[in-house]
């Protein structure tokens, strides 16, 4: 009976029912039965669980066929004992195993069973389907789901708890720790980790000179402290994985949604972690970008529809869980089914969603549920709101220590260059020092689920202390921790990097970051009286046509200033240039955007034009060329303040009736060299306070944060061909890991690329502009900022052999390349 059960088993994982339909010739080339004895545990377990678990285990039943156990594989699925066989030579399974019929093979992809395998198999079924009761291919209990108290070892040679955790590990894999690195080391580590950019040379010496005990943690407290250099490094980081980016696909045409300016202020903050994850699963107007996803344009595979999007990322990034095969059909990578994926996408439907299979529908409707129900239920007939309420309940509940053990996780692998538990996304494997990466989970929720805490855990440890360790040696099966991994910067850290030693940043930030909550907002009367709101005509505050309007103005500057910005705002949008190049655009005047714009100033004439849009009562922009219609007439207004300033003279201005407008858009009009000969003076409409825009205290705050985003930084800007090739991500898909390893397109974008050049040549202006006494000071300076060292005698002279006998432009440009060409600038040591 067995013999005949197993035979219907197989062709049930066809999702059919049939007899074996080998001739007598095919049969003939069966491979004989195993003779000895089969043995289930040595000979046929392995069997089964190289070629049938994928399919038919782990709770997986493809065509109604398991083989989580001997009772399930003997029950010959949702038909019954239909197809019944005499012996292994007129079974099913032995025909389908044996691929002697092309049109009914298993295993269905990957390799398939040799000779031996088959009459092991045969013999299996000849001498009675024995079953090792130990054995089972059933879905296995989650790991790293449930938190745990870990127990700190009695040890006396460290009182920090990480190291303590270690001890026990080191002596077991007969380790011993190396000594801590020094200082400079350190404190270089520790800003690239916490800031993303080199501390400065100043900062490096105080620090070294620190005779302190505890300054290692002090330093680590006060970089901590800094919100604004926090926020700016971290939130590269956070748009990796939450997939939140300034431009690409969907933002122009609606169908995406940034989330950029929840998640700076939730980094500004510190939001803690359960209430950061809470209000992306049950999002505000601000913060729904992460779960809306992409709608992409044109017919979309139905593992990539909104809802789908959402419980891919959601079971990514908060769960460490890959649940994009399992979107499309009962995976193959893990235990995860397509149920499981449809029913937490479901949450997010206004009903239960139809279940696609490889995009064909099933007709089945799937259950709305989490992913470890034993966590909590979620009512299905609620309402959407309500249950993506539960869900966010569930997920940051502290009976799901998972949410904690990725995030920790995500930490580790980021300071130390290899989680806890690898790959970080597979959080279903075990960690190679279980008991670190659950008291590192337990330690966060205890502390209020405070990231800054788990940070700071890690980094005063010893473990993060050690010297570091090449990964290239050390295979996934093999690894053992001995110290951090050399790691490469990412793009915005070598971005960032290059500013700190060139002084060369971005001119604009991509949104208008916020102060930081120690920064104090400016008082309305802060707002300089000289800026006016403008327009072509007077009386536009109160109705203007829907059209563009383009304002100039001309000034003369005997020296460049040392702070040069510019606030805008326009109802209802704008594009700023200076002398031909934009700088900065907007299109809420409610929300004023601050522009740098020292860099594209020069001695002698300069020109600000700005192109501005009053917008049809239904908000639509205006299309430039055409003539504007009557009844799309409402307010407009320009309002702008240039704020110019050196040790000695102020020399600002604002819009007002010396600038000059025109209604047509002429070609290089924003340029210096155009002749503005016919345009005409523009029309002032009152103050900054006045109605209906009211904004005076809104220019002045935001001109009150010039002082703080003088260097915008990488993360604040769209991506570039420099950082591009460097690795930065389209953010198209959540991304948790960037390649560390370098590649042609980036040996040949840092020895040749446009970008990387023009930079270097605005860094040696720079350079040559500051007050150096000698080629030694120049060489060092650039070495302390570039390296937190000295430069040694021989690199010393290989720089003076760079610079030549009398220093130039070029010159510099080469030393900048050949210091920004070194290891020790690119990787962290």
């Amino acid at each position: 009976m067995k013999l005949k059960l197993t035979s219907m088993v197989l062709a049930l994982a066809l999702g059919s029912v049939a007899q074996a339909k080998l001739s007598p010739e095919q049969k003939a080339k069966l491979p004989a039965p195993a003779q000895d004895k089969v043995q289930f545990t040595r000979d046929i377990a392995p069997i089964l669980q190289t070629s049938c678990v994928k399919c038919h285990g782990r709770g997986k039943a493809k065509g109604g066929f398991q083989i989580d156990n001997r009772e399930v594989f003997l029950k010959g699925g949702e038909s019954g004992p239909a197809a019944i066989a005499a012996n292994s030579g007129d079974s099913l399974m032995i025909e389908m195993v044996s691929g002697l019929d092309p049109e009914n093979v298993m295993p269905q992809k990957g390799s398939k069973l040799n000779e031996k395998q088959v009459a092991l198999l045969r013999g299996w079924i000849d001498q009675g389907i024995t079953w090792d009761k130990e054995i089972s291919f059933a879905k296995l209990p989650p790991v790293n789901l449930y938190p745990r108290e870990v127990a700190l070892p009695s040890v006396t040679k460290t009182e920090d708890p990480i190291d303590r955790i270690l001890q026990p590990y080191f002596a077991a894999q007969k380790i011993k720790p190396s000594k801590v690195v020094d200082d400079r080391t350190y404190a270089r580590r520790v800003y690239m980790d916490l800031w993303g950019v080199p501390p400065a040379p100043e900062d490096v010496e105080k620090f070294a000179a620190d005779k302190r005990p505890n300054k290692r943690s002090r330093l680590v407290d006060s970089l901590l402290a800094d919100n604004k250099h926090y926020a700016e490094n971290w939130l590269s980081f956070w748009n990796d994985l939450l997939r939140n980016d300034y431009r690409g696909t969907g933002y122009i045409d609606g169908g995406r949604k940034q989330i950029t300016k929840w998640l700076y202020s939730a980094l500004l903050t510190n939001l803690p972690y359960d209430r950061f994850v809470a209000q992306l699963v049950n999002p505000n107007e601000e913060s729904e970008g992460f779960v809306k996803g992409i709608v992409w344009r044109g017919v979309v595979n139905a593992s990539q529809t909104p809802q789908m999007q959402a419980a891919q990322n959601i079971s990514q990034v908060f769960m460490g869980i890959n649940m994009k095969c399992a979107s499309c059909h009962d995976s193959f990578i893990n235990d995860w089914t397509l149920a499981d994926a449809y029913g937490l996408a479901s949450v997010y439907a206004d009903q239960r969603l139809e279940m696609f299979q490889c995009d064909k529908p099933t007709g089945k409707k799937s259950a709305i549920k989490f992913l470890y129900p034993e966590l909590g239920q979620i009512t299905p007939e609620a309402p959407q709101a309500e249950r993506r309420k539960q869900l966010a309940e569930i997920i940051t509940s502290k009976q799901n220590g998972r949410l904690s053990r990725t995030v920790v996780n995500r930490f580790w692998q980021k300071f130390l260059g290899r989680g806890l538990v690898e790959p970080v996304d597979d959080m279903e494997q075990k960690a190679w020092s279980p008991d670190l990466l659950d008291w590192l989970a337990q330690d966060l929720a205890d502390n209020g689920y405070d990231l800054k805490h788990t940070m700071k855990a890690i980094l005063t440890s010893r473990a993060y202390q050690m010297p570091s360790v090449s990964m290239d040696d050390q295979a996934h099966s093999d690894f053992v921790f001995a110290g951090p991994a050399v790691r490469r910067l990412s793009a915005e850290q070598f971005r960032d990097s290059l500013g700190a030693l060139t002084g060369v940043w971005f001119d604009t930030a991509a949104f208008q970051p916020p102060l930081a909550p120690s920064g104090k907002a400016a008082e309305p009367n802060a707002m300089p009286k000289g800026a006016k709101w403008i327009w072509s005509e007077p009386g536009a505050d109160q109705k203007a046509l829907a059209e563009w309007v383009y304002f100039r103005k001309v000034f003369t500057l005997a020296e460049i200033p040392d702070e040069a910005v510019a606030v805008v705002a326009c109802d209802n949008s704008f594009t700023l240039y200076v002398n031909g190049t934009k700088v900065t655009s907007g299109k809420d005047f409610g929300q004023p955007n601050l522009g740098l714009i020292k860099s594209h100033l020069r001695k002698g004439e300069n020109v600000i034009a700005i192109a501005g849009a009053n917008s049809t009562p239904d908000l639509k922009t205006p299309v430039e060329g055409v003539a504007p219609k009557p009844e799309g007439a409402n307010p407009a207004g320009l309002i702008a303040y240039i704020r110019l300033r050196n040790k000695k003279e102020v020399l600002d201005f604002g819009t007002d009736a010396s600038w000059t407008f025109s209604k047509n858009k002429a070609k290089e009009w924003e340029k210096p060299s155009f002749a503005a000969i016919d345009w005409k003076p523009a029309a002032e409409l009152g103050g900054a306070s006045m109605a209906p825009w009211n904004a005076e205290k809104s220019l002045a705050n935001t001109l009150s944060m010039a002082g703080e985003h003088q260097q915008v930084r990488s993360s604040l800007v769209p991506s570039d061909p420099l950082m591009l090739a460097l690795g930065r991500p389209s953010r198209e898909q959540v991304l948790t890991t960037r390649l560390q390893t370098a590649t042609t397109l980036q040996a040949i974008e840092l020895t040749n690329g446009d970008t990387l050049a023009k930079l270097l040549q605005r860094g040696a202006d720079k350079v040559l502009g500051e007050k150096i006494k000698s080629t030694e000071e120049l060489i060092t300076k650039l070495y302390t900022r570039a390296l937190s060292r000295k430069p040694t005698k021989d690199e010393l002279a290989s720089a003076k052999d760079y610079l030549g006998q009398s220093v130039s432009r070029e010159g510099v440009e080469d030393l900048l390349w050949a210091v920004a060409m070194l290891p020790e600038f690119q990787l962290i040591y």
